[in-house]
Parts: C-alpha cells; sequence; structure tokens
C-alpha cells in the first residue's frame, strides 16, 4: 500500500505502449468503494472478487497493479508466477505522506497498521516477484528504467 504501483503501472505502461489496469479501480467501478465493500461483506468477501480481476487482469497483454493484499491469496500467488512481477519496495520513510487521505480499510491506525501489514506481507511479495526495486529515494524515470531492464531480460517477453 502506497508504494506507488499505480503511478508507476500508468508510467510504464505508457511507455511500453500497452494497457495499463489496476485492479482496484476494477474493484471501485464493479462493486464501489472498498472501504465500503470491506464494512458490509468483509475481507474474505473482496479476496474472493480481486482474484478473479486479477486473474482477468493477467490473462491480457497489459501492466497490471494489484492491491497490496492480493498475495494473500495463494491462487493469485499461482497466477503471479505466469507473470513478470515488480516488487515495489519502500524503506517507509515517506509512507506517513502517501498515505494521508484515508480510503484504506485496512490502516484504521494509520502507519503502525501499515508496517504491521507490510511486514506480514513482504516474504510473500519476495516469493512472487522477478525483480525488486526500492522506490524510497528512487526517482521515478530511474525506476521506469530499472523495470523495463527486467523485462527485456525475460524470456517471457
Amino acid at each position: 500500500m502506497g508504494v506507488g504501483k499505480t503511478t508507476i503501472g500508468k508510467k510504464l505502461a505508457k511507455a511500453m505502449g500497452i494497457e495499463f489496469i489496476d485492479s482496484d479501480q476494477v474493484f471501485v467501478k464493479q462493486h464501489g468503494e472498498i472501504s465500503a465493500f470491506f464494512d458490509q461483506s468483509g475481507e474474505v468477501a473482496f479476496r474472493d472478487i480481486e482474484e478473479n480481476i486479477v486473474a482477468n487482469a493477467i490473462a491480457s497483454n497489459a501492466i497490471v497493479a494489484t492491491g497490496g493484499g492480493a498475495v494473500l491469496s495463494e491462487r493469485t500467488r499461482t497466477l503471479l508466477t505466469e507473470a513478470f512481477v515488480v516488487y515495489l519496495a519502500t524503506d517507509g520513510r515517506h509512507m506517513a505522506s502517501r498515505l494521508s487521505g484515508g480510503g484504506r480499510p485496512l490502516l484504521k491506525n494509520g502507519l503502525s497498521d501499515w508496517r504491521r501489514i507490510y511486514e506480514s506481507r513482504k516474504a510473500l511479495y519476495e516469493q512472487v516477484a522477478n525483480i525488486q526495486i526500492d522506490t524510497s529515494a528512487t526517482p521515478l524515470v530511474k525506476i521506469i528504467e530499472q523495470i523495463k531492464e527486467g523485462v527485456s531480460k525475460d524470456d517471457r517477453f
């Protein structure tokens, strides 16, 4: 959450001339605001729908930004092995400003929740990633270059 998946994904898709899909945006379009859905239906129902959205997105020729918790699903992790996955890591220094504005149902206690969640998911991010890029202090242009380099070295492309 808050590492720049959407911003980086949009820029990368534009640079590569392909579609960009944000799984959270697809969810909102189909089911309404995520925080309201969490309140009404719970995280399990959200993750079930998210799995299908991610599966459809991965099947297309697009840059896909998944929600930060998508890796919690074993099915999604399996699907991700068919894709080139970039783990956008962070040291967390800039997260307070990036997460301001709310709308994230799992961050009721702000930055402390973010730290706990990030640490609990970190091994899963590393498990599915083809490359890892620290977004903490790396300029956006350099991040895009690093991803394009990684993609060009992958035999699926």
